[in-house]
């Protein structure tokens, strides 16, 4: 995650074993918007489609259905859904989508922090399952 604000930038990153890259996209934008001290305009970038749809076409719908998806299944990872509707409450944020892994200098940056956090995992669990992956904001 790459937070800007006023020519200052900070860089936050994790990972988590046996997860999945959705969960960890999620927490990256549930953790860089926690982060925020106060209310805020926001723009995040992101290379999740998932993300980035979940949270500005899907959303609605999968609440309006009982956290069912239009095929009537479970919303996979409801909690954490949930969790990034509640923070997103006090910001404007503006979810904007660049493409993985083509250049884009801040995507990059944070991939490396990611694989790095997602190495760190692997080594201490010693699992090779540990995932990481971060969005990034820019405020």
């Amino acid at each position: 995650m790459l937070l800007r604000w006023r020519g200052h930038e900070k860089e936050l990153s994790g990972s988590a074993p046996l997860t999945t890259n959705n969960r960890m996209e999620l927490m990256a934008a549930i953790e860089g918007l926690a982060s925020l001290r106060r209310p805020s305009v926001v723009r995040l970038y992101t290379d999740s489609l998932y993300l980035r749809d979940g949270i500005t076409r899907w959303l609605p719908r999968w609440k309006h259905n009982g956290w069912r998806t239009a095929n009537r299944k479970p919303v996979k990872n409801e909690d954490l859904w949930q969790r990034l509707e509640a923070v997103l409450a006090p910001h404007q944020v503006d979810w904007q989508w660049v493409q993985g892994h083509a250049g884009h200098a801040e995507n990059e940056r944070v991939d490396r922090l990611a694989r790095a956090a997602a190495r760190a995992v692997s080594s201490s669990t010693g699992s090779a399952a540990a995932s990481s992956r971060a969005g990034k904001t820019a405020c």
